[in-house]
């Protein structure tokens, strides 16, 4: 007698690989290294990110984070990954496909995060140019979106090496911080990327 398994959405969403880095989707035995790196670059990141809730680095929370994952994969929302360095397998940061629009618009969100100790090094611009043909291919959808606060040039510099353009400026766009920020919009659509 057989038994079946259930494959869950985790299963089905292919690592992706880049210059010197790869993606997956998160995992439970991420939790550690995944937390240490979020509490070494706390300083870090709390000015780009949206509030930190009080349990935000626990197990328990983590958890909740992966069920909430695997819905948004399931319902084709959103695709979270995490980024290691090829080398050795650190985890040096995370990015996420969300906002996923189908129908007329097939649009989709980028937003990301890199440690401090892994910021500048390369590993966004590579992870993000392993994301795109994903996006484009596998997911076909035609847009991609991002958004920065216009005081983060790194953030800029980087949608603008990936063949972003520049679209406009949202006010009070997203609550970052605990408060509501202007943005920057940018965005590659499929033509550009040459699909």
């Amino acid at each position: 007698m057989a038994f079946l398994r259930v494959v869950s959405p985790y299963e089905q969403t292919p690592a992706l690989r880049g210059e010197g880095v790869y993606l997956r989707a998160p995992m439970i035995a991420d939790y550690a290294p995944w937390a240490e790196l979020r509490e070494n670059s706390r300083n870090f990141l709390t000015p780009w990110e949206p509030f930190w809730p009080q349990d935000d680095l626990s197990r328990g929370a983590f958890k909740r984070r992966l069920r909430r994952y695997n819905r948004d994969i399931r319902d084709d929302r959103a695709y979270p990954f995490f980024i290691f360095r090829s080398a050795d397998s650190q985890i040096v940061g995370g990015v996420t496909i969300s906002n996923i629009r189908r129908a007329v618009a097939q649009t989709c969100s980028v937003g990301y995060w890199v440690g401090e100790p892994f910021a500048a090094q390369g590993h966004m611009s590579a992870a993000i140019g392993a994301l795109i043909p994903f996006i484009f291919g596998h997911l076909v959808l035609h847009r991609i979106e991002a958004a920065c606060l216009p005081h983060n040039q790194p953030s800029m510099g980087l949608l603008t090496k990936m063949g972003f353009e520049r679209e406009g400026y949202a006010r009070r766009y997203l609550k970052i911080n605990g408060e509501w920020q202007d943005h920057v919009l940018f965005a590659l659509i499929a033509e550009d990327f040459g699909v």
